[in-house]
């Protein structure tokens, strides 16, 4: 079957959705012991998060660049997910769903969230002809994610470098079973409506 353009793709559970993100030691490394982010991850500013794992490693170069150099698969409550995607607005102006560029402008100053679309990965990092979700969180929602809707954080560096590691030797197929298993996410009525139409 094939993958319509825009869909979420995630590690999710009936309650829980599995997101990405890339940090230096100082943050990534006290959010994975103690579960939660640490003071000095600024609440006040745009955090991007990722249901996209390959998306995540194409983003930090496998955890190769500076400040991203420990990944973390950070477990939310999916009715926090859900409330950041019903109150966001795309990253970009479009046309018959915004009513102007001053109406869009308006709405991304107001809102606490914001999606982008952005070409899934394949193992080699290359673009597909399909997206997946990055969302941004500030304001409201970047404070709740931290610390309301966090259960779990996990540093996956272990596991990203396991993967690269057979990416590089050619064993494409050993490096697809260690994947996380990213399903389509259950998209409930207008979950998506304020950021999908023409995106």
């Amino acid at each position: 079957m094939q993958e319509p353009l825009r869909r979420i793709r995630a590690l999710h559970t009936d309650t829980t959705v599995t997101v990405y993100q890339a940090y230096g030691p100082e943050i990534g490394v006290p959010a994975a012991r103690d579960g939660r982010f640490p003071a000095a991850w600024k609440r006040d500013r745009m955090t991007w998060i990722k249901p996209s794992f390959l998306w995540m490693m194409y983003r930090c170069g496998w955890a190769g660049k500076d400040g991203q150099q420990t990944v973390l698969a950070v477990e939310i409550e999916r009715a926090g997910f859900e409330w950041a995607l019903r109150h966001a607005c795309l990253s970009h102006y479009t046309p018959g769903l915004h009513t102007d560029r001053q109406a869009w402008r308006r709405e991304l100053r107001e809102a606490p969230a914001r999606v982008q679309w952005d070409p899934e990965r394949d193992l080699r990092l290359r673009p597909l002809p399909y997206r997946s979700l990055q969302l941004g969180l500030c304001g409201e929602a970047a404070r709740r994610y931290a610390d309301e809707w966090t259960v779990s954080i996990r540093d996956v560096t272990p596991l990203t470098r396991e993967v690269h590691a057979l990416v590089r030797a050619g064993d494409l197929e050993a490096a697809r079973r260690l994947l996380p298993r990213e399903e389509p996410y259950p998209e409930a009525d207008g979950l998506l409506d304020r950021v999908v139409k023409g995106a």
